[in-house]
Formats: structure tokens, sequence, C-alpha cells
């Protein structure tokens, strides 16, 4: 069986830099054969090992919405590029840490395999940084999606919820330690942040980074536009946070160096 990884990229926020780091990555944990496409709408400064393909179309505009983020809609189509059978997606921003090949293999091979969300612990909600369908599973999404996307997207606001509570045949989802959340399950809570640099947990394949802090932040430490800041900076900050973040918002807002998303995230 060819284990087929898949991305998409649009406009500038990512690019070749982070394709390419998601590329070896993949390549480094992963058993052959694999491929490896990325839908973008720009080829430029990509490497010669990922196979790219045109964004697919779309027969409505996708909604700019200030929390969810829908062009992934793009990906429920009958057809997914020159791509049949299951296909596993993986977001941009991501780390991976360990063995790919068992998201290949568990569940039911014609099912929707989506990674756990900790954000909604109330909530049986997936995450969709990294989930596993045969293409054309989710039409019938796409298809509700199209009818009106403004009314799909302020009643699920997230695309992931979109897609837990209306895939054909319901969800299932991975193991809760093979995919982790950088924020919710690496970071140490407050205080502990300010001190204890976060922390791998055993048997983790993936580490996700939804929200803005992306792994080059985790890297320098500091936090979203205070990346490299020391603890000493970081505490000098609390008078120039923005009015609308409070001092234990922003005194949580912080982690120390992580050497082992560098280690991961690399060509």
């Amino acid at each position: 069986m060819v284990k087929q990884v898949i991305c998409i990229n649009w406009g500038t926020k990512y690019g070749p830099r982070f394709i390419n780091r998601l590329y070896a990555m993949v390549a480094r944990n992963i058993t052959p054969p694999f491929t490896f496409t990325c839908f973008t709408d720009n080829t430029a400064g990509i490497r010669p090992e990922v196979l790219t393909e045109p964004l697919p179309e779309i027969p409505v505009e996708i909604p700019k919405t200030k929390k969810g983020i829908w062009p992934k809609a793009r990906l429920w189509g009958p057809k997914l590029g020159s791509l049949s059978g299951n296909v596993l997606f993986l977001d941009l921003d991501l780390v991976i840490t360990g063995s790919l090949d068992d998201l290949f293999t568990y569940g039911d091979p014609d099912g929707v395999v989506l990674s756990r969300n900790p954000a909604k612990p109330f909530e049986r909600l997936g995450q969709t940084s990294c989930f596993r369908f045969p293409v054309g599973k989710l039409l019938p999404l796409q298809e509700k999606f199209c009818e009106n996307p403004a009314a799909i997207a302020a009643e699920y606001v997230f695309e992931q919820r979109f897609v837990t509570r209306n895939a054909p045949g319901g969800i299932t989802l991975f193991p809760r330690g093979w995919v982790r959340h950088f924020r919710y399950q690496c970071l140490p809570t407050f205080p502990l942040n300010l001190f204890i640099a976060p922390r791998l947990p055993r048997d983790t394949r993936v580490v996700i980074f939804p929200g803005g802090v992306h792994p080059e932040v985790a890297i320098r430490g500091g936090w979203v536009g205070r990346e490299g800041w020391s603890l000493a900076e970081h505490l000098r900050g609390i008078d120039a946070r923005t009015p609308k973040e409070s001092i234990w918002r922003y005194l949580r807002h912080y982690t120390r160096p992580s050497a082992w998303v560098a280690e991961a995230w690399r060509e």
C-alpha cells in the first residue's frame, strides 16, 4: 500500500519553508512507499520530491471569518487531483515526532479518522490538523457547505466541528497519545511555564500548533510577537501589553525554548 500524505497551501502565510520541512519530517517518519502532495496556488521554492497540484476548485467563495479557517473545504470534493483512496492530511505548521505508519491503518479503512481536540474537553470534537479520509467521502459536506457557506461558518464556527458532526458514517478519533496539542498538552501550566520547557509526551507521533503559536515560536521561546524573549523581558513587558490582554493571560502566554521542536522541525 502506498501511503498518501497531503497538505494545502494558499497565500503567503506559510509557503515553501513550511512545505519543505513538512515533507522532510514525513520522509524521516514513514515507511515507504509513500507520496507527498501539496495542493497550492504557488509552486515556487518547493523541493522536487514534493508532488504539487493546483488548489481544488470549489464553486463558492470561501468565507473569511475571525475564528474558523474554511479553505480545507476544497479537499472535500468528489476528486482530489490525481489521488484516490485514503489520504492523510497534515497542517503545514505541525511537528512530526514519531512514526506515521499506524495513522494509515488505524480504524475502518473507509472511515474518517480525526485527531482529538483537547481545547473543548466537554465536547466530542475532532481536530483536522491531522486527519485521514478516503477521497470523495466528504462530498456530502462540501455540497452542504456550498449551499450557504456563510451560514455554515456562522453556525459551526470551526471547520473541524462541521466535519465532526456531519461526516458520513460519523468519525473515529486517533488514540489520545498519538497527536498532541502543543499549548494544551506540552506546555506546562502557569506558573510552571515560566521555568520549565515544554515536554514531549511519550509515544507522541504528531504535535499540532493551533492558535497562532507555530514551531518557530516554540523553538525560540517567548510568544507570538515576542519570539525569543527571555523571562526577564517577558515580565518587564507586562505594562506594555495590549489593553485587551489581562495580566493573567499575558503571564501564561509564555514558553521557554523547546529543543525537541528544533530537532524535529528541520529539513
